[in-house]
């Protein structure tokens, strides 16, 4: 076959096609790669102020050159260069380049990272002034036949980069600043406010824009791990820019008030609220690293470890002992979450660190850990002497912020006496000070000790109340609703907040009337009151059977709260109310898997501790028996153990009542048994 034998001789691995580097440039576009280079690198802009001598050396540096390759296009383009000075140009495109890559990396970086690695950068500059320096001696200008102002230029393009000076005195005087004021820190000494606005403003940031830029631009770094070398100390400067913004800046400025829920929502920055199934039933933040127990509920790796080592062994949500502690990781919702973080601007924080790794760095850093607390010490205390609104909105702003992640800032804002001062707040009638609040006091009741703290706060059970009754938008209302779960999470405050008739209205009024996500955590907290005994009384006489019944198709978690009413003394209450049975029947046929156990766990409960009434109306629906049977075919573990415990509780009143018949001379109810629940 005639043809191109290259392009038909098979490559070593076997391929038919041969992978051939690509064509280098012409002279010419070689030319003009070198002017767009240099005429680029002639206007950087430069990332920090304590940069400006080395970017203004490359940016006169590449003026210069710029000036001889406009020279060498009107000579050149038009034919080819001497093989010897083409190849030399095409080693200087590569420094340029070079050039132009760290250019990039710096304006990538934050300004306290490039500050503690300048030593590295300013070699790795030096070194490429070296190289081009060489390249420009070495370039045979004779043969290009370049005028004498050309020659001129190039030379003294050359002397320049041969004589880059080490960097300046005041940047090496900043870095031990810096670094100076992380080791005083460390010593537990508060930083001079005066002292630090000049090294913030020697570094670029006089703003708070540019300060919550700077705190972003570092967490990320750190998550990347981006500098091994220097992240102790980017961790402990995360920390002090968030003092410094409180001190320097007065927090953040308030935005035009507003009270609808999309201006309050978008007051603090922060994108909409995460769907209800990305949050981690314990911590309430979005899952970063969502995993699977052995009751098939999820939640965030870090959460549910604590939870283990504290010596639990149930599942968190439903109650039951887990016959393991293993966890799997659920990719998929995992992957449904980055795609939400992505669409909605959130930072997927650890996506090569996880979140517990940085939380743990944090905790093992004694700079980041003090600047921590001042920050908590100084916001608490100019929230008590905030006599505006608007003051008081920014620094409750701030506090919210603080503790919205990491134990050890929950446990410094509550220690510094916070809580007394938001529960007036919630009673606020701006809008967006009552949202910075209640999430505020969320935020801070995740910790065990602030549990405390809120729960002794005189007024704030009601204040809490308040909100879910009459906040100014539905997500202040839903995020007190979550303060309620979260404060339930302890036994003896569990049944103090069912013994309030106030608390439990509210969350069943939420339940009635809020939209989705309100529903959700309205539901889960009155799951979590559910589960004391002495509670089931009031919940019912409040209408939570009612409530629970009309949610049941659309939230699972409503059939989880009807299991635990039966369980604990509500059986009686659900079974009154007209089509109850008849509902869980369809939502044991049509529900979530976790629905799906609930509402056949609910059925069986009623069944045992009602008996024959509750049985006749269970086998009264049609296609119970299908139900059954398809759920001990395909449900879950625990589902399936439900199901047959209610298929033989199907089966006895079938005998039971065939035997009557017989007895009776009437005839029984007609069933229709599957083959899998005949089987003894």
């Amino acid at each position: 076959m005639a043809g191109n034998p290259a392009a038909a001789a098979p490559s070593s691995s076997g391929s038919s096609s041969v992978f051939l580097p690509p064509p280098s440039p012409s002279d010419g576009e070689l030319l003009r790669s070198l002017h767009r280079l240099a005429r680029d690198l002639s206007a950087v802009d430069t990332p920090a102020p304590f940069l400006r001598a080395a970017f203004a050396s490359i940016s006169r540096r590449s003026k210069l050159l710029a000036a001889a390759f406009d020279d060498l296009l009107l000579c050149g383009a038009a034919g080819e260069l001497p093989r010897s000075a083409s190849l030399c140009l095409r080693e200087v495109l590569l420094v340029l380049q070079r050039f132009k890559a760290i250019v990039a990396d710096c304006s990538a970086r934050s300004r306290m990272r490039l500050l503690l690695e300048s030593d590295e950068m300013e070699a790795e500059l030096r070194e490429l002034n070296h190289d081009l320096a060489t390249l420009l001696d070495l370039l045979p200008v004779v043969e290009l036949g370049l005028a004498d102002d050309v020659l001129d230029v190039l030379a003294l393009a050359s002397r320049q980069c041969r004589r880059c000076s080490p960097a300046p005195e005041s940047e090496e005087t900043l870095k031990a600043s810096v670094l100076s004021l992380i080791q005083e820190i460390e010593r537990e000494i508060v930083p001079e406010r005066e002292r630090l606005e000049e090294i913030l403003v020697e570094v670029g940031i006089n703003d708070p824009a540019s300060c919550s830029e700077e705190i972003e631009s570092l967490e990320q770094e750190i998550g990347d791990r981006a500098s091994e070398k220097w992240t102790a100390s980017m961790i402990a400067l995360v920390g002090l820019l968030r003092y410094a913004k409180c001190v320097l800046f007065s927090a953040t400025p308030r935005p035009s008030d507003s009270n609808s829920k999309a201006d309050v929502e978008a007051e603090d920055g922060e994108p909409p609220a995460p769907p209800s199934d990305f949050r981690c039933p314990i911590s309430l933040d979005l899952m970063r690293d969502p995993v699977v127990v052995a009751s098939g509920q999820t939640y965030d790796r870090e959460s549910i470890d604590r939870w283990f080592s504290s010596g639990k062994s149930t599942c968190p949500k439903t109650g039951q002992v887990l016959a393991n502690l293993e966890l799997v990781s659920n990719k998929a919702l995992k992957n449904l979450i980055s795609k939400w973080c992505r669409e909605n601007g959130v930072a997927m924080e650890a996506c090569e660190a996880s979140k517990s790794e940085q939380a743990q760095a944090v905790a093992a850093n004694k700079a980041a850990l003090e600047a921590a607390r001042m920050t908590a010490s100084f916001l608490v205390k100019k929230l008590s002497i905030s006599f505006s609104p608007d003051a008081a909105n920014r620094v409750v702003h701030e506090i919210r912020l603080l503790s919205k992640s990491g134990s050890e800032n929950r446990a410094f804002v509550g220690e510094a006496g916070a809580v007394p001062l938001l529960v007036p707040l919630l009673y606020s009638e701006d809008a967006g000070l009552q949202l910075n609040a209640v999430t505020a006091l969320l935020n801070l009741s995740i910790l065990e000790a602030n549990k405390k703290r809120i729960m002794h706060a005189d007024g704030a059970v009601e204040a809490v109340a308040h909100i879910m009754s009459s906040g100014a938008t539905w997500r202040a209302k839903e995020n007190a609703a979550a303060a309620v779960l979260s404060l339930a999470s302890v036994h003896s405050y569990r049944r103090r907040l069912g013994r309030n008739q106030s608390v439990v209205e509210k969350l069943v009024h939420l339940v009635r009337t809020g939209p989705t996500s309100t529903k959700k955590d309205a539901l889960a907290a009155l799951l979590t009151l559910a589960g004391e005994r002495e509670n089931v009384g009031k919940l019912v006489d409040a209408g939570v059977a009612e409530v629970a019944l009309s949610a049941i198709s659309k939230e699972e978690t409503a059939a989880a709260v009807l299991a635990a009413l039966a369980k604990r003394g509500g059986a009686e209450a659900i079974v009154n109310i007209d089509g109850a049975v008849a509902r869980l029947v369809a939502e044991m046929r049509r529900g979530t898997d976790w629905a799906r156990e609930n509402a056949t766990a609910a059925l069986v409960l009623l069944c045992r501790r009602l008996g024959a009434p509750a049985v006749t109306q269970v086998m009264a629906v049609p296609g119970v028996e299908w139900a059954i049977w398809e759920l001990m075919s395909i449900g879950t573990e625990r589902a399936r153990r439900k199901a047959a415990s209610l298929g033989r509780i199907c089966r006895r009143w079938a005998a039971a009542s065939a035997a009557d018949g017989e007895r009776g001379g009437g005839c029984p109810v007609a069933t229709v048994v599957p083959p899998a629940m005949m089987a003894s």
